[in-house]
């Protein structure tokens, strides 16, 4: 059973067998396979799943029966999960689950957020009231909202918004920020490359220069830029800078996640990307380095800021 809400100007699929973190481990778990150019007939075990995406096993195991009743595992009782042999229909399920949201409740508070329709200071009597939800989900999703970095207590009694990328001019400023600070965690003395996890992401970058990116949804669109900059950022051994380039992206994520995504520019990106890797494979961190500064700048300069706050789409 299923039922439609329309946020970001979109019709959304919310699933009402599955809770929240149930969809989420969903999303992820078709994601990780689409990403990782999984073969029909592999094995995926529960254990496996749970501790490659860090989520617990008992919403792993909802989120892998659902999609065996999708089609996309057949699951044998005594040998576990295994993929089904068509990669079409992967790409049809992986758009379905991109039209379905994880949590309407999260959506919807980030929305009037980005339109400033709440105040920077509230109670959850006043969210209550406002969004006509219970406590308990309302506190689930603060927690969520908490763990993402816009949200904190305050120190006496209800919440505080945190500054977020809620206008063209801080979509700005978070682009010149990672121009910034991003190369220079290339440069950081205990800068360590992972050769294992350099040479996934290379094959990624190959796959959207090849035409995965046609076929890919707004969603893989963004996690596979995302997860780019975020093993660069991991790479510096800088756990403070790590950190901080996670976050940018959840703040981004807010404002991008659930946007028709333009297509255009990814294998541009892509192609990008992958010269970054050549240097960083001959050793050279300085041209590394300023070649991530150049990409963060044009990206800057080409993304069409102004449509992604238009008022109708939030």
């Amino acid at each position: 059973m299923s039922c439609e809400i329309v946020i970001f100007g979109k019709i959304l699929i919310y699933s009402m067998n599955l809770t929240p973190l149930q969809n989420r481990a969903v999303k992820a778990i078709v994601y990780y396979v689409r990403q990782n150019q999984m073969q029909s007939g592999q094995h995926l075990s529960e254990l496996e799943i749970s501790k490659v995406l860090n989520i617990s096993r008992t919403p792993i195991k909802f989120a892998l029966q659902y999609l065996v009743n999708k089609g996309m595992f057949i699951h044998d009782k005594n040998r576990g999960f295994f993929l089904a042999d068509s990669k079409d229909h992967y790409a049809a399920i992986a758009n379905e689950i991109d039209l379905s949201t994880d949590d309407p409740l999260y959506i919807e508070i980030a929305r009037r957020r980005l339109k400033k329709e709440l105040p920077d200071k509230f109670t959850e009597t006043d969210l209550i009231r406002l969004l006509s939800t219970s406590r308990n989900n309302l506190r689930n999703v603060l927690i969520r909202i908490q763990q993402e970095g816009w949200i904190e207590q305050c120190a006496g009694q209800g919440w505080q918004f945190l500054p977020i990328i809620d206008s063209p001019q801080a979509y700005e400023e978070s682009y010149m920020y990672r121009a910034i600070i991003e190369p220079a965690g290339i440069l950081m003395p205990t800068f360590m490359i992972d050769y294992e996890a350099l040479e996934l992401c290379k094959k990624k970058q190959l796959d959207i220069i090849n035409g995965h990116y046609l076929t890919m949804t707004s969603s893989e669109l963004f996690e596979s830029n995302a997860q780019f900059h975020e093993l660069l950022a991991e790479f510096s051994g800088n756990r403070f800078h790590y950190q901080n380039i996670k976050r940018i992206n959840q703040l981004r994520r807010l404002v991008e996640y659930h946007q028709a995504m333009d297509r255009k520019p990814r294998k541009g990106q892509a192609e990008e990307h992958l010269e970054i890797i050549k240097y960083l494979e001959k050793g050279d961190r300085l041209k590394a380095a300023d070649l991530l500064r150049q990409h963060l700048e044009q990206a800057r300069r080409v993304k069409s800021v102004e449509k992604i706050f238009e008022t109708e789409k939030i």
